[in-house]
C-alpha cells in the first residue's frame, strides 16, 4: 500500500504542476478587466496528455512530401504500388503456401454433419442458422433424411417481434434518464439487429418451438433484411420518443400506457407479417410431408412445441433437454478465468433467459470442443470472422494474409486479444458450427472444420478450415454440453455474475 500511496502523491504533484503551467498561458485582456472574463489564446493553449503538457502539432506539408519521395525511391515500394493499387490487397498478399497447408483433412470428425450447406444470404441471421444446423442432426437421423433444414425464418419472425417488445420495455424502464444518456443512446442505436446469441435461441424455441423450413420458407425479406430493419427501426425510435413523453406526463395512466404500447407492437406485427408472411400457428397442429433418403413418402403431424421436443437421437445423445442445458464458454482475457458474466439489458424475450457466459482459458474451451466432437456432437461457436480470412478459399489462418510483406507493418503490433477487445478492434461477429478437428501426435489441435451458412459458392463447397492459432486469437465463444466440463468450471454457474454494460464487446451479437 505504501508504494501505491507514493505513486499517487507523485502523480498529484505532477498534475498540479501541469495545471499551473497551463494557467500561466492564460492572459487577461487589460482593457476589459471589469468584465472578469479570462481570455484564452487558442493558438498557444496546451493540452494535457497524461503527465505531459504539449502543443497540438499540425501535419506539415513538407514532411509528407519528404515521406513520399523516400517511399518511392525504393524499387520494392514502386513494385508494391503497382500490385496493391490495382487489386484487393488481401488477395495480392494472400499466402499460397498457407492455402496449400490448410487442407480439409481431419482425424476427429462427427459421424453425421447434416446437410445441405445453408445460406443466410443478405441477412445477419448466422446465429439462427448455426443453432438450427446443430438441432437438425438428431431430426435427420430420426427420420432418415439426406437433406433437411429447420425454418430459420420462423425464429427470425418471432425474434423481431420479441426484440421490439424488449426494446420498448427498456425504453420505458430508462424513461427517467436523459435522452443523451449513454445507455439510452446505445438502446436507440441498435433496437433490433438481426444478430443474436445462444441463450436468445433458447428463449425463442422454448416459447415458439420449431417447424420444418418446408412449412415456412424464407421470403425475400428474410433473405434480404435491410428494408424491414429500416422500417422497424425508424418506427421503434419514433415510439421511444412518444413513450418517454407519456411516462413523464402526470396525466398518463398505467392502462393508457399499456394500450399505446400494444398499438405500437401491432404495427410492428403488421410489418413483419406482410414482409415475412404469416408464420405457422404456435398452437395448431401442422402436417409435414416428405421423402426420406430411401424414397419413402412419410408424414409427420405435430405442433411447433412438440416438434422442438422431438430433437432426439440416442445414437448421438442429442435431446432437447441436453440442448437446453448447454452452456456458453467464452474466452475474454480482459477478465479472470472461471468468472461468470452477463450483459446488462441484452436479450430478446421479456422474462426469458438472460445472456450467461463462463469465462475460461482458451485451452479449456478447446478441450471441451474436442470432447464434443469425439462424442459426435457439433459445436456452435462465435468468432470475429473477418480477420485473416478469405471467403473464396474458405480459410481462416493468421498466416493467410502477409500484411508485413506488402506494407512493412505488423498489423496488430502490441495489441493482444484483450487489447483488441478494449479498443474496439475485435468482437464476436459471426456464428458457425464446428464438425471436425485435426490433432497432432500429442493430441493438440492443428486445424478445425467449420460449417458456415454462406452457401456453397464459397470455401470448399461451403465448408471452411480454421487454423488452431486463428481460433486462439479470434474465437470468443463455444456452446458445449456441461458433461464435458470439469466440476470447477460447472460450479462457476453458481457464482454471482459480473454484469457487463450493454456497449461492452461481449454484448455484440453474432
Amino acid at each position: 500500500m505504501g508504494a501505491q500511496q507514493s505513486k499517487a502523491s507523485l502523480e498529484t504533484a505532477m498534475h498540479e504542476k501541469a495545471i499551473l503551467d497551463r494557467l500561466r498561458t492564460l492572459t487577461l485582456d487589460g482593457n476589459n478587466v471589469e468584465d472578469d472574463f479570462v481570455h484564452v489564446d487558442c493558438e498557444k493553449r496546451p493540452f494535457l496528455s497524461g503527465s505531459l503538457t504539449r502543443q497540438p502539432e499540425k501535419l506539415a506539408l513538407k514532411l509528407t512530401q519528404d515521406w513520399q519521395s523516400k517511399l518511392l525511391a525504393d524499387p520494392k515500394n514502386r513494385l508494391a504500388l503497382s500490385a496493391l493499387s490495382a487489386a484487393n490487397p488481401r488477395e495480392v498478399l494472400a499466402s499460397r503456401s498457407t492455402k496449400i497447408a490448410d487442407q480439409h483433412v481431419f482425424n476427429i470428425r462427427i459421424p453425421f454433419e447434416g446437410g445441405p450447406i445453408t445460406n443466410q444470404r443478405a441477412s445477419g441471421r448466422c446465429w439462427l442458422f448455426a443453432s438450427t444446423n446443430v438441432f437438425r442432426i438428431a431430426i435427420m437421423k430420426k427420420y432418415n433424411l439426406d437433406s433437411f433444414e429447420l425454418s430459420q425464418a420462423y425464429l427470425f419472425y418471432w425474434d423481431k417481434l420479441e426484440k421490439s417488445n424488449y426494446f420498448l420495455e427498456n425504453i420505458l424502464d430508462t424513461a427517467s434518464q436523459p435522452l443523451d444518456d449513454r445507455l439510452v443512446q446505445r438502446l436507440l442505436a441498435d433496437p433490433i439487429s438481426d444478430g443474436g446469441q445462444w441463450d436468445m435461441v433458447y428463449n425463442l424455441v422454448e416459447k415458439y418451438g420449431l417447424v420444418p423450413q418446408a412449412l415456412y420458407p424464407d421470403s425475400w425479406n428474410a433473405m434480404t433484411s435491410s428494408t424491414i430493419n429500416y422500417i422497424i427501426v425508424a418506427k421503434l425510435r419514433e415510439y421511444a420518443v412518444a413513450l418517454r413523453k407519456l411516462v413523464n406526463s402526470s396525466t398518463t395512466t398505467t392502462s393508457s400506457l399499456a394500450a399505446t404500447k400494444d398499438k405500437m407492437l401491432r404495427e410492428i406485427h403488421l410489418v413483419l407479417t406482410l414482409t415475412l408472411g404469416p408464420p405457422p400457428s404456435t398452437t395448431d397442429e401442422f402436417e409435414w410431408n416428405f421423402l426420406d433418403k430411401d424414397g419413402r413418402a412419410r408424414t409427420v403431424i405435430s405442433t411447433s412445441h412438440r416438434f422442438a421436443q422431438d430433437i432426439t437421437s440416442q445414437e448421438f445423445r442429442i435431446t432437447n433437454s441436453a440442448i437446453a442445458s448447454m452452456v456458453s464458454l467464452v474466452h475474454d482475457p480482459r477478465h479472470d478465468p472461471l468468472t461468470l458474466m452477463t450483459v446488462d439489458r441484452l436479450g430478446n424475450v421479456v422474462g426469458g433467459r438472460g445472456i450467461t457466459y463462463i469465462n475460461v482459458e482458451i485451452d479449456t474451451l478447446k478441450r471441451a470442443c474436442v470432447s464434443m466432437l469425439k462424442a459426435g456432437l457439433p459445436v456452435f461457436f462465435g468468432s470475429d470472422v473477418g480477420k485473416f480470412s478469405e471467403r473464396v478459399s474458405g480459410i481462416m489462418d493468421l498466416d493467410l494474409i502477409d500484411y508485413e510483406l506488402g506494407f512493412n507493418i505488423n498489423l496488430y503490433g502490441s495489441l493482444d486479444k484483450a487489447a483488441r477487445l478494449r479498443v474496439g478492434e475485435s468482437a464476436m461477429t459471426h456464428a458457425m458450427v464446428l464438425t471436425a478437428v485435426h490433432v497432432d501426435g500429442e493430441g493438440k489441435p492443428v486445424r478445425w472444420r467449420v460449417q458456415n451458412s454462406w452457401g456453397t459458392d464459397i470455401g470448399e463447397k461451403g465448408w471452411f478450415v480454421m487454423s488452431d492459432r486463428w481460433l486462439d486469437e479470434f474465437v470468443y465463444q463455444a456452446v458445449v454440453d456441461p458433461r464435458f466440463l470439469s466440476k470447477e468450471v460447472r460450479d462457476v454457474l453458481n457464482k454471482e455474475p459480473i454484469v457487463l454494460p450493454l456497449w461492452d464487446p461481449m454484448g455484440s451479437l453474432a
